[in-house]
C-alpha cells in the first residue's frame, strides 16, 4: 500500500474531489488485477447478470498500458 502525503485541504473538500477519488479507485483496481495476473490467479467479475472468471493471461497488462481514465478495466 502506498502512503499518502498529508493534505492541508479540509476533509469535506477532499471528499468532494470526485476526480481524485475515481483516480485512486482506478489505480487500486489495476494494482489488484496486476497482483492476480503475476500470481497466476483468475479474477471474478460481474457481466450481464452473471459471475464471469477472467483467466490470468486475459487480464490486461496495466504495467505496459496505464489507464488514462477513459476506459473501464472490467
Amino acid at each position: 500500500m502506498k502512503t499518502q502525503p498529508q493534505s492541508t485541504r479540509p476533509p469535506e473538500e477532499r471528499a468532494a474531489d470526485t476526480d481524485a477519488i475515481l483516480d485512486a479507485i482506478r489505480t487500486a483496481v489495476q494494482e489488484a488485477l496486476m497482483c492476480h495476473k503475476r500470481a497466476g490467479n483468475p479474477v471474478a467479475t460481474w457481466r450481464d447478470g452473471a459471475v464471469v472468471w477472467i483467466a490470468p493471461e486475459d487480464i490486461p497488462d496495466f504495467d505496459a498500458h496505464p489507464a488514462n481514465g477513459d476506459q473501464h478495466t472490467t
